[in-house]
């Protein structure tokens, strides 16, 4: 027994005398191996430019497929949300001291095909070289934050009345926008109810940035503003500067200017009221002189352009504002959101309507979402809803229906006089919170009015007032959106 343990004793000696020589040849084969695979991955992966700023790449994927019937044809597209488009983003910051802090934001949309751009004869909705491509700069800025005395950023962004009237607590912001109702299928051509023709196409010579305004071929879009975003709202990116206060129980203030010119002003409250999240703000602007193809801030008053191009005139005025309430208990939640624009080229001897009497300057809109939002499942919250938008709009100097369109009931050129659109819907969506990830459903029914003036020999709106009766829109909405 003795011997058979001593004769143990001595293997595992003689083992423990050998493992240094065998983990020191082995270590050599492995580390070997290792540094070859670091090697490799440092020359195959993105570097910070340096150790003082922080790097964060972000983004997210928002693709659907959207069926619409316009009243007379249907089809069925697959299409980039632009309710919240696919996009990837850049962002970062270093501190300075304990007080102030440096950072910067650069981030590029991505459309595979246009949401709110496409047409019936165009399923990519890629007729403008300006909003259509594989991207555009949403933003690219740099900033410098104080905890004392706020934000100033300059570059291109989103300004102070930005989404003032889209704010939402829920999920239904990343696909169906209650009160930016064009990024779901409004590109699409009207149709007239008289005759079922489509309004006549719009062709834009290959290179130009747009076609000429007052040449028919009007979108659904086109009932909007012109533009498309509702009255009270900053909406698209300007460059800018920009100033924001610090947070103060809840409440922030901020204020831009960009050329050529615009400024505005806004303010917000986010935070919790006995059981509820609440989310409001209100927000206030002005442009002129500024040109739109620039700005992106479309007024539908304009004086007559010079010789070889649209003119650079504009003189608009808005106030828009929003609520969203959700009751976190019970995922029960409301968003409401209105706005008007007030365009003074009307009243600014605008010669198309120069001594017209009737001319409204205004365009006015109001929206709301109700449903509820909750976790029915262990996947994440699901939210169902309906959505009512009420939108009227004056006269569009911008615009005119040239006499042979379809939609004209008056057989000679006419200027557009005034439009409002109606929109009932309602949607179900789900996510998934293990995988980032939203499914979303969505329905809206869309109906259209369009007034029409005769323009005389000189252009002046001075002849017969006719309505232009439109097909309705219907359009389902099926996608989802990851984010990354």
């Amino acid at each position: 027994m003795y011997t058979k343990t001593w004769g143990s004793l001595a293997a595992l000696a003689i083992g423990l005398a050998a493992l240094p020589a065998q983990a020191a040849d082995l270590g050599g084969n492995c580390c070997a191996d290792l540094e070859e695979r670091i090697a490799e991955l440092e020359a195959t992966t993105a570097r910070k430019g340096n150790r003082k700023v922080s790097l964060e790449i972000y983004g997210q994927i928002n693709q659907g497929v959207l069926y619409w019937d316009d009243g007379v044809e249907d089809d069925a597209y697959i299409v980039t949300n632009d309710n919240s488009r696919t996009r990837i983003g850049f962002r970062g910051k270093a501190k300075i001291n304990s007080d102030l802090e440096a950072g910067y934001r650069l981030e590029l949309g991505v459309r595979t095909a246009n949401s709110k751009r496409f047409t019936q004869l165009n399923p990519d909705g890629n007729d403008n070289p300006l909003d259509i491509g594989v991207n555009d700069i949403r933003d690219s800025n740099w900033f410098l934050k104080s905890k004392t005395y706020g934000t100033v950023s300059v570059g291109r962004q989103a300004t102070a009345s930005d989404a003032i009237t889209e704010i939402n607590q829920t999920q239904t912001k990343e696909f169906s926008k209650y009160s930016d109702i064009e990024d779901t299928g409004l590109g699409l051509l009207l149709r007239s109810a008289t005759n079922g023709g489509l309004t006549k196409e719009k062709l834009t010579p290959v290179g130009s940035a747009t076609s000429s305004p007052g040449v028919s071929g009007m979108t659904w879009r086109r009932l909007l503003g012109d533009g498309g975003d509702q009255p009270g709202d900053g909406e698209r990116r300007f460059n800018s500067v920009k100033y924001e206060t610090p947070e103060y129980k809840g409440f922030t203030v901020s204020g831009a200017w960009g050329q050529d010119d615009f400024w505005d002003i806004a303010a917000r409250y986010s935070g919790e009221i006995s059981g509820f999240k609440v989310g409001a703000g209100i927000g206030y602007g002005e442009i002129k002189d500024g040109q739109f193809l620039q700005t992106g801030w479309v007024c539908n008053g304009r004086q007559d352009a010079p010789p070889g191009g649209p003119s650079t005139e504009q003189d608009c005025r808005q106030l828009g504002g929003s609520f969203s309430i959700l009751h976190e208990d019970t995922g029960l939640f409301l968003s409401g959101a209105t706005g008007i624009k007030f365009d003074d080229k009307f009243l600014q001897g605008q010669a198309r309507f120069a001594g017209v009497d009737g001319v409204d300057d205004e365009q006015t809109f109001w929206a709301m979402q109700a449903g509820i939002e909750r976790k029915f499942n262990d996947h994440g919250k699901t939210t169902i809803y309906g959505e009512y938008y009420s939108y009227n709009g004056g006269a569009n100097s911008r615009r005119t229906i040239d006499d042979d369109d379809n939609l004209n009931p008056t057989g000679v050129d006419s200027a557009v006089w005034g439009t409002g659109v109606e929109m009932i819907g309602f949607g179900i969506a789900q996510g998934f919170d293990k995988a980032a990830l939203l499914l979303y459903l969505s329905y809206r029914h869309v109906e259209g009015d369009l007034t029409v003036r005769q323009l005389n020999g000189g252009g002046q709106a001075t002849g017969l007032i006719s309505d232009a009766p439109l097909e309705d829109l219907d359009l389902v909405f099926a996608g989802g959106v990851i984010k990354f």
